[in-house]
């Protein structure tokens, strides 16, 4: 799905909850590899591998100048002949660590060994992130998830398009309601540290 396709879908999804809670699922995908510097796992099950979100997350790395949304794809299958970048195996999870951002994309409830590697990842310290379904043990284990039950109005491949164009945004929208009060402080010390306005 190209940049025009995903506009006209925000389109049709004004005004329903889908836009925000992509987005806000985006802003923390990539507020985690920004600020632990990158290390993004992206893994599925054995029937769904979301190489499709790996490509999309490539693409939206290099528009955005943001490399750290490039992704590694883990699969379940990877075969040491396979080329370099669906040659990792379900090992990496294990390897995991603080700082590294991981990404499940499940269509249905995954089953306990993916579980079992997604849960020794989290207790190594790295921050566990899911799409999906929103039921079985991986809601628990996440950090942040963006359910997709079976029968939404949208299907798992459509919100992986808007969460990979959300999170290649240069400027994320910023929620509305109260700011932090560090942000608060940051722009009243960028108004004051500005240069005054030019006089003719």
């Amino acid at each position: 799905m190209d940049a025009v396709r995903v506009a006209l879908l925000r389109e049709v999804l004004a005004g329903t909850e889908w836009l925000s809670a992509t987005r806000r699922f985006a802003g923390s995908l990539r507020g985690s590899v920004v600020s632990h510097g990158g290390g993004l796992l992206l893994v599925g099950t054995p029937e769904y591998e979301p190489w499709h979100l790996a490509a999309h997350l490539v693409d939206e790395a290099a528009w955005s100048g943001t490399p750290e949304l490039a992704p590694t794809l883990v699969r379940h299958d990877a075969r040491p002949s396979d080329p370099a970048h669906l040659a990792v195996g379900l090992g990496r999870l294990e390897a995991a660590r603080r700082g590294e951002t991981l990404l499940v994309v499940a269509p249905a409830t995954p089953a306990s060994p993916l579980v079992e590697r997604v849960s020794d990842a989290r207790r190594a310290g790295a921050t566990v992130l899911a799409l999906g379904p929103g039921q079985g043990q991986l809601p628990s284990l996440a950090h942040e998830i963006l359910a997709v039950p079976d029968g939404s109005e949208l299907d798992l491949d459509t919100v992986q398009h808007l969460v990979s164009a959300a999170a290649g945004e240069n400027a994320l929208p910023t929620p509305r309601g109260r700011r932090r009060f560090r942000d608060r402080v940051a722009r009243l010390a960028e108004h004051l540290t500005a240069p005054p306005p030019a006089r003719w």
